[in-house]
């Protein structure tokens, strides 16, 4: 007689434990992984169509791909009657059970599932769960009483939309359908699961899917061997196919810390870095009169996180992750919390996580760290997070020292720049204050090439002149101070000055490119123009120096803003350029002892009447402002003032057009945009002469160190 299948089970509870909880294919995989585990298989295959999406979805209508996916074990495999009674009786006692017990006969393995939920996962991706599995003894005919020789096979069939039908009897159990090879003999133990029907998700390329399966299982033993197999490509393609081997994340030297328990009565034995034990730290903690061992170990990474599957603490239950965490929920704004979180990494056991009561939350995505024992457990792992800050300090400021020497490639750029045997103390501390800019950055900045850069060639131009202070300082504790010692001393000089001209050569030939690439720009803003020259008056007048900072410029701007609003009724703003809501009106600088209003203009802009009305009024206000007596102050720096404007047409016409005249004989200098990239032309290729010519210079001061 065939066996008969039912199940009863409800809609609420498919979706709740099946299309809520599982929703990603690793996720599905890892739970029917679990069972082949618990059922003492020595090798899993798991065929898939690797990074593939299982359905298609346009206009909210979904199109199964007919793709399938595919886990068999050689486990011990389940019986009809095994199949009636075990798997298909949902949210059972796996561990209380005294006819299966808690742990697996073959190897003792003490199994990982539960809460028998873990069948359902599958229908988070699929509608259809086909089970084929082979158990029990061996037998010497099958169901027929035909003579045979092998192990009695259940087949069944599970499909979501009639699980989850309305139905006339609420209590009318739901009957899988019964496949071909049910009853029937095979040659071997084990199950196989396929997964059909799908919805929109997406399988994982297979390094990415060996990777999260190997993240979820930590598990290493010579008799557990899971494969994972392209099923779109031939068995001939190398790349078809892969082993999953251990989850393996570099560590950073000297940083392990290991936790080894003895038994639950004892602390067991906390091991650091340097192979000594820590006597501050336990192997687990009590809680309620009972110690909870924890094993495993916890350190530093090689390198900062690449994805999320390396990031932080993995807990394991029985060789199945139950959660991962980065700092046990430790509150942020401690002492090196940013190394802790890019950096940390360990793999703890604690199987005693759902033993009494189960703490793992159903998903394993997190522990339920509310209760008792679960805040015991964090407090526990936050004192570890707090050791292991203070003993990895070091190491990893090293390692991001390292990181940063090479990304800059520094010691060969030094060598490059600086190559004379001469130059030998000048090497030394550009090295030096490199390797400080090293200690103190991120280890995100230490990867960042143009953020390195920067560092380096800061201290490739102040290295000089801070060798040349030392020497001078040295030289003036001497009472005689020997010809020799002067040569060398203007010949540092002369190496810091050329330094310090090629950085400024290097700056502004930058400058002009970004100000060619604002010309040939029809989208460019009149502010971008303005906040340039801000930043580099000498466009304007290749004479003017950079704007610098100062106590004085900054006060009249304030007290200008305030007496134009006082006196127009208007509002205006000169210097906010990094406040994107803010436009500056003009730009406001200090050059050879006068106040430079400065107005640029778009290429091919004309000037109109009503834009002169504005310059004019700011002429008029300044004239007013310098004048009053209580400005006095402000004319001991700034005797006078002078308007620039670059723009290529003038229309204006009465007032303005006498105004515009009689200024230009003035206090007004007037510059086109052919003029004025003329003179910018002028300069770049001035600057570029006058580098090539310096670094000449460079190479003969070098020579002739060599020379003496």
């Amino acid at each position: 007689m065939v066996t008969e299948y039912t199940m009863r089970i409800s809609r609420l509870t498919v979706d709740k434990l099946g299309v809520k909880l599982y929703d990603k294919v690793s996720a599905v995989i890892a739970e029917l992984i679990s069972n082949s585990y618990d059922a003492d298989a020595d090798k899993i295959v798991i065929e898939a169509p690797m990074g593939q999406y299982l359905a298609t979805k346009a206009g909210g209508t979904r199109s199964d791909k007919g793709f399938n996916i595919k886990i068999q074990d050689d486990g011990s495999g389940m019986t009809p009657d095994e199949m009636q009674n075990f798997f298909l009786v949902v949210g059972a006692e796996r561990r209380t059970d005294v006819r299966r017990g808690s742990a697996s006969p073959k190897y003792g393995r003490k199994v990982m599932g539960r809460k028998g939920v873990g069948k359902l996962a599958p229908f988070g991706i699929c509608k259809i769960i086909e089970v084929i599995s082979a158990g029990g003894k061996k037998t010497r005919k099958d169901v027929n009483g035909k003579n045979s020789r092998g192990y009695l096979t259940s087949h069944i069939i599970l499909d979501y939309d009639k699980i989850v039908a309305e139905t006339d009897d609420p209590h009318e159990p739901y009957r899988p359908g019964v496949g071909n090879l049910n009853e029937t003999l095979s040659n071997q133990t084990g199950t196989a699961i396929i997964l059909k029907n799908f919805n929109y998700r997406r399988v994982p390329d297979i390094e990415t899917l060996s990777r999260q399966i190997a993240q979820r299982f930590g598990i290493q033993s010579e008799n557990w061997k899971i494969t994972l197999r392209d099923n779109t490509k031939t068995p001939d393609d190398p790349t078809c196919s892969r082993t999953i081997g251990a989850f393996d994340v570099q560590k950073m030297p000297n940083t392990k810390i290991s936790f080894q328990p003895n038994g639950r009565e004892t602390q067991g034995l906390v091991v650091g870095p340097d192979d000594s034990p820590l006597s501050d730290l336990d192997a687990g903690f009590m809680h309620d009169g009972k110690f909870y061992p924890v094993e495993g170990w916890v350190a530093y990474s090689k390198d900062p996180y690449k994805d999320e599957l390396m990031a932080g603490v993995r807990i394991y239950c029985r060789r199945k992750i139950a959660a991962q965490t980065s700092i046990f929920n430790r509150r942020a704004g401690f002492t090196g919390e940013y190394d802790i979180r890019s950096y940390l990494i360990g793999e703890l056991h604690a199987d005693w996580l759902d033993e009494d009561d189960d703490l793992i939350q159903t998903d394993r995505r997190d522990i339920l760290w509310s209760d008792e024992l679960g805040t015991a457990f964090q407090e526990w792992g936050q004192g570890v997070v707090q050791r292991i800050g203070r003993l990895t300090r070091d190491p990893t400021r090293k390692a991001t020292l390292d990181l940063f020497l090479k990304t800059g490639r520094v010691e060969q750029r030094i060598h490059e720049f600086y190559p004379s045997e001469k130059e030998e103390e000048i090497r030394k501390k550009v090295l030096d204050m490199a390797r400080m800019f090293g200690r103190t950055i991120s280890a995100a900045e230490a990867k960042n090439p143009e953020v390195v850069k920067g560092f380096v060639d800061l201290s490739i131009e102040l290295a000089p002149h801070i060798t040349l202070d030392e020497k001078m300082r040295a030289a003036a504790e001497q009472t005689d101070t020997p010809l020799d010692t002067l040569k060398a001393l203007l010949r540092m000089a002369r190496i810091a000055e050329l330094s310090s001209f090629g950085r400024i050569a290097e700056d502004r030939i930058k400058v002009i490119k970004r100000l060619e690439a604002f010309k040939d720009d029809d989208d460019t803003q009149e502010d971008s123009l303005q906040a340039l020259i801000e930043h580099a008056p000498w466009l304007i007048n290749p004479e003017w120096a950079p704007i610098i900072a100062n106590r004085s410029l900054g006060s009249l701007r304030r007290e200008f803003e305030k007496f134009y609003q006082k006196e127009t009724s208007r509002t205006i703003s000169l210097s906010d350029f990094d406040d994107p809501l803010k436009r500056p009106d003009f730009v406001l600088s200090s050059q050879e002892g006068l106040v430079q209003i400065i107005e640029i203009k778009k290429p091919g802009h004309a000037l109109r009447d009503g834009e002169m009305d504005r310059i004019i009024t700011y002429y008029d206000c300044m004239e007013s402002f310098l004048a009053d007596e209580a400005n006095t102050e402000f004319r001991k720096f700034f005797r006078d003032f002078h308007v620039t404007l670059v723009c290529d047409r003038i229309a204006l016409t009465g007032a303005q057009k006498a105004a515009f005249v009689g200024y230009k004989k003035d206090k007004l200098t007037h510059i086109d945009w052919k003029t004025f990239l003329l003179r910018t032309e002028t300069v770049h290729k001035d600057f570029l002469d006058e580098a090539n010519k310096q670094r000449s210079l460079m190479t003969i001061v070098r020579d002739d160190q060599n020379d003496s």
